[in-house]
């Protein structure tokens, strides 16, 4: 067989994918389709649709543009914000507030030392949820590893995991990034939660018309249950969040906060795992687990 053949072959194969992928995709939104009225189809987020779910939980995400607020600035405050919590860490900075019924309920803050002054392996993302009182509740770390092995799987596709300590809650929460991501189409995180040991499977779906970064969060049927709304035009960032009745959670509320925060890093993420995939992958370096993250793998049943 000619080259020209090969790559008339390939082209071919790659053009059929596509159209595979894309007919999978107009399957799945058909499916979930249901006329209103002759208007939206379910699923749409419009404003009549939205303005109707009066019942819904909301609570808002909002970036803070800047380092100077009134949580850590100067030196002494992070001192005393120190000593309200252990895991308010010497590099903890404040990067977000949430709000419920317009007032302060929640912080957002990541390790400054471990993702904007490191390189390489060392590089890692983490973020903590805290209350208004700078009470932790909640913890993000992104798993190297298991990112890395998503990735290398995905031949280079960067697929993302990240592990969450809800608290008081015994489950450890994986939330992870689908490779099954084609050019053009919306990326999708899942997760799940345990209630009285059954699973509650989730899902994240980027809108396929999004310039704030707006989601639509998915239950295990397909449903919609939760929206991400995502405001582009204000300063630093801000998602107006909602979750319906049935699904209304603490832990659910915690995972949709700090996913929130985590868009502010998800374009950077993606391409610290590219790179480490393609060094790792020409032998330029021996990957390398911090301690903390290797913790996260170990066995709990083993013999210590």
């Amino acid at each position: 067989m000619t080259q020209v053949a090969r790559k008339s072959e390939a082209l071919n194969h790659a053009e059929a994918a596509a159209a595979d992928a894309a007919a999978d995709e107009k399957a799945e939104s058909l499916s979930r389709a249901k006329p209103a009225a002759g208007r939206a189809a379910k699923g749409r987020r419009t404003p009549g649709l939205l303005s109707r779910r009066k019942d819904w939980t909301e609570f808002e995400v909002q970036i803070w543009l800047t380092d100077f607020n009134s949580v850590e600035f100067g030196i002494y405050k992070h001192k005393r914000n120190m000593a309200k919590s252990r895991q308010f860490s010497t590099d903890m900075d404040i990067f977000a507030e949430v709000k419920t019924g317009g007032e302060r309920s929640g912080l957002l803050g990541f390790r400054e030392e471990l993702w904007s002054k490191r390189t390489g392996m060392d590089k890692r993302l983490v973020m903590k949820l805290f209350s208004g009182e700078l009470n932790w509740q909640a913890s993000m770390d992104l798993m190297l590893g298991r990112s890395l092995q998503l990735t290398l799987g995905a031949r280079g596709l960067p697929v993302t995991a990240f592990s969450l300590n809800l608290g008081d809650h015994e489950q450890v929460v994986c939330l992870e990034r689908s490779a099954n991501k084609w050019p053009g189409m919306p990326e999708n995180f899942s997760f799940f939660l345990l209630q009285d040991g059954r699973p509650k499977f989730y899902r994240l779906r980027k809108d396929f018309i999004s310039i704030g970064d707006d989601y639509t969060l998915y239950d295990e049927h397909g449903k919609m249950c939760g929206i991400l709304d995502g405001r582009v035009l204000n300063l630093g960032g801000k998602w107006v969040v909602k979750v319906s009745p049935e699904h209304a959670d603490k832990r659910l509320d915690m995972v949709l906060k700090l996913f929130c925060g985590m868009l502010l890093f998800n374009d950077d993420v993606r391409h610290h795992l590219e790179d480490l995939a393609a060094d790792v992958m020409k032998g330029k370096f021996e990957p390398k687990l911090e301690k903390q993250e290797a913790d996260l793998y170990m066995n709990p049943r083993r013999v210590r």
